[in-house]
């Protein structure tokens, strides 16, 4: 059964280097770009992992992360971010982030804990 990622980030630059990324992994891959829209996806599918971003404008990643967490406390999420703000972190923790890639990421590093909890 092939596992199922969502990408959450406003920047398409970034979301298509992520789809690349991780299609060529041989994961089905899922892209919004803010918070609605993932929370939608979230609903309509069964999501194995969500690469979700701080900042977006409307929702933030912590406001999405809450969201999710409502019907999905299980689901890793690893969070990427421009920003190093300890606050924000602790939120996140507290949530049950599992990592946070700083942008500008290291690709093989996202791919490489990616492939690590989907695959055990």
């Amino acid at each position: 059964m092939v596992k199922k990622i969502l990408i959450v980030d406003d920047q398409k630059g970034i979301r298509l280097l992520l789809n690349e990324v991780f299609s060529r992994e041989g994961y089905e891959i899922f892209q919004a770009a803010n918070g609605m829209e993932a929370l939608k996806i979230m609903a309509n599918n069964n999501i194995d992992c969500v690469l979700l971003d701080m900042k977006i404008p409307g929702m933030n990643g912590i406001e999405i992360l809450r969201e999710i967490r409502k019907n999905n406390s299980v689901v890793p999420v690893f969070m990427m971010t421009a920003f190093n703000d300890n606050e924000i972190m602790d939120d996140a923790n507290e949530l049950g982030v599992i990592k946070y890639f700083t942008k500008p990421f290291n690709i093989f590093d996202i791919r490489n804990e990616v492939n690590e909890v989907l695959k055990k």
